[in-house]
């Protein structure tokens, strides 16, 4: 299938539209339609997925930017796949939203979609490059351009995303995994040992986990565990490419360990490695396990930066991964592709977003750092008055405006250790909160530039200026809210990282049409007040 660009969409003597009344047509100007066809629509890039398509003449393909504007307003008015596919058939707001009420025939079929989202991941997967997230984004540029927005004001929180997966307990986790690979290996022709073979009989699930009453859990996942094994020694090396045997083997090296005399058992809970990223679900194997807020979470992380202006906002960037994914990571990560703006940005968060590597590493690119709360041990706030130089390795001078004599930078604990006259520290009047090391000759001084950083830090955060903008930081946390109630981001139908992500950006790129559209509706109003005045 050959890649042919939908630039030109002239109207034909057919065109749907003209058999519309004039109220019909005032009624479809005044519909969302109208602002995704003269806003959304054009703003689509197709040139970056000609990638996904065959260089050599053959049949053309489904116009990209019809595809992917229908697969944004799938998200936004919430239809599934063959909903979408009816409604663009027979609803004129769809057809004029992605300009195809001159098609002969809507381009659409009830595979078009999936063999689209298909192609992606592949060339991500063979990559590293997402192309839905590289389309949202550059389609936000556009939008954010149109609504006026600067980068100046910026705002940032992360959200959970529940995997669509159910949390297994260990037995069932161990008998679903063994159960898995013997259908495989049924299906390839193997017969399985008598005792094993009840694993690929219809109601075996039930009947083993829920019915069976002459053992606990833990000796049924013991013999399981041991069925196993002896799936294992059958499969001698021929069903290493399916996902099923290498889904056991990696259960077992997580959950059991080997005796001295050689045999296997299954590990204690102080055993265990990294429980967070031990195997939870078959049906997902890379969503991960996290503690936060109180809560348990199963599944993945979003990270979504808000550009604000007045009265206005706009999702400019988002990031997703495994919900271990941790928020300080996040920002590195923004901050690494960020340029290096001609003004000041602000960009205000929580405090997990905060660090001096990540507030040294934003001023480099000309951005304000700010986190609205602290996190970790306070230093004392006279330490806010202490001078350092510019690399952070040399302390220059103490709030009392004594100069150390000699100092010494400490690279393996990031501190600079200074030397005092005796005479300056004994009769410093913050001796106290200062707490050096009076010594026989002198007094030693441990102290690092973050510590200088946080001391400055807590001092700010008792200021009117920083109680601003933790209440302009506060209008983000609407975003996790809006996508998990109306665009239902903890239900996305589908498993792992990539698949969920690729489904997640489209429903950023949704929320973004209804900011437009609510932007657009904002300045009609405005316009019919100015009449009425």
């Amino acid at each position: 299938m050959a890649f042919v660009s939908n630039n030109s969409q002239q109207m034909s003597l057919t065109d749907s539209t003209f058999n519309l009344t004039e109220r019909e047509r005032r009624f479809l100007e005044k519909s969302w339609a109208k602002t995704f066809s003269d806003r959304i629509f054009p703003a689509i890039n197709e040139d970056i997925f000609s990638v996904l398509y065959s260089s050599k003449a053959s049949r053309p393909n489904t116009p990209v930017n019809v595809i992917v504007g229908a697969l944004i307003l799938k998200e936004a008015l919430g239809d599934s796949d063959d909903e979408l596919v009816q409604a663009l058939m027979f609803d004129i707001r769809y057809q004029h939203a992605l300009h195809t009420t001159s098609f002969e025939e809507q381009p659409l079929s009830d595979r078009t979609l999936s063999r689209f989202r298909a192609r992606c991941l592949a060339y991500e997967t063979e990559t590293g490059i997402d192309l839905i997230h590289i389309c949202v984004t550059s389609l936000s540029k556009e939008i954010s351009e149109f609504m006026g927005l600067t980068p100046s004001m910026q705002r940032m929180d992360s959200m959970m995303i529940a995997a669509n997966i159910r949390n297994l307990s260990l037995l069932e986790l161990f008998y679903t995994c063994t159960a898995n690979l013997a259908k495989v290996m049924v299906s390839r022709g193997v017969t399985l040992p008598e005792k094993q073979k009840h694993y690929v009989e219809k109601d075996d699930y039930n009947a083993f986990i829920y019915h069976q009453r002459k053992l606990d859990a833990n000796e049924r996942t013991i013999v399981v565990m041991h069925d196993a094994e002896k799936l294992l020694e059958l499969c001698e090396g021929d069903f290493d490419d399916t996902s099923e045997y290498q889904l056991l083997i990696r259960l077992l090296k997580e959950q059991t360990i080997f005796n001295d005399d050689g045999t296997r058992r299954l590990r204690e809970k102080k055993e265990k490695e990294d429980p967070s990223k031990v195997l939870l679900n078959p049906s997902d194997p890379e969503a991960t396990f996290r503690k936060k807020a109180g809560g348990k979470h199963l599944g993945y992380v979003a990270n979504l930066t808000e550009t604000v202006g007045e009265n206005k906002s706009l999702i400019t960037d988002y990031a997703y991964e495994q919900n271990i994914y941790g928020d300080s990571q996040f920002m590195k990560d923004h901050l690494a592709k960020e340029p290096i703006y001609k003004q000041e940005v602000l960009l205000i968060a929580d405090g997990a977003y905060g660090s001096e590597v990540n507030v040294a590493e934003a001023a480099k690119h000309r951005i304000r750092l700010i986190t609205t709360n602290f996190t970790g041990r306070k230093p004392a706030d006279i330490f806010a008055e202490f001078i350092f130089s510019e690399d952070g390795h040399e302390l220059l001078e103490c709030i009392n405006h004594k100069k150390p004599y000699q100092f010494r930078y400490d690279e393996h604990n990031d501190r600079c250790d200074a030397l005092f006259k005796k005479c300056d520290c004994a009769d410093c009047p913050y001796l106290a909160e200062c707490k050096p090391r009076l010594r026989q000759n002198n007094a030693l001084k441990e102290l690092s530039w973050k510590a200088v950083n946080r001391a400055k830090q807590l001092r700010f955060m008792k200021t009117e200026e920083f109680k601003q903008y933790a209440h302009f930081r506060n209008g983000v946390e609407s975003l996790p809210s809006l996508l998990r109630r109306k665009y239902h981001a903890d239900k996305i139908p589908t498993h792992g990282k990539k698949q969920t992500r690729l489904h997640f950006g489209f429903k950023v790129a949704a929320l973004n049409f209804q900011k437009l559209l609510d932007y657009e509706n904002s300045l009609v109003y405005c316009a019919s007040e100015k009449e009425i005045a």
